[in-house]
């Protein structure tokens, strides 16, 4: 009698396994850094738009900067920005007299990103005065 065994002993299975956990030991730290980073663009991107539409909105209403619910109803900005996006919450802090703003751009969890942003009418995107979320050394400084 031919003994035909066909399959896989434990230990070789053993060490497949073994080898996949090693590839996705080095490559999921990786793949959440991309992914930050990714997140990280989009925030800055919405940022630039952001204040594009709040000048917008100034310029056909006396000068006075709005919300982002009222950028919504204007058609100004998409109605995606009333909910996190990309991994970044986005508000908008208007001025008592309605004459100046600030627009944040906080990472609703560190694994969605590692820093958090804000503009004002100055059209420059800063990194968060917070020195947690900002590089070290760059709060409040320009991002580049």
């Amino acid at each position: 009698m031919v003994n035909n065994k066909k399959g896989f002993s434990l230990l070789e299975l053993l060490i497949v396994v073994a080898i996949i956990l090693i590839i996705a030991t080095v490559a999921i730290p990786s793949l959440l850094r991309s992914r930050q980073s990714a997140n990280e663009s989009s925030a800055v991107a919405t940022l630039r738009t952001m204040n594009t539409a709040l000048v917008t909105y100034a310029s056909t209403n006396a000068g006075v900067y709005g919300t982002i619910s009222q950028l919504v109803a204007t058609g100004l900005a998409d109605s995606s920005l009333t909910r996190p996006k990309s991994g970044y919450a986005y508000t908008v802090d208007v001025s008592s007299n309605g004459l100046n703003y600030t627009v944040y751009a906080e990472a609703v969890s560190s694994n969605n990103g590692r820093y958090d942003y804000y503009t004002t009418p100055d059209y420059v995107i800063r990194f968060s005065t917070d020195s947690t979320r900002a590089p070290a050394g760059f709060s409040g400084e320009p991002v580049r």
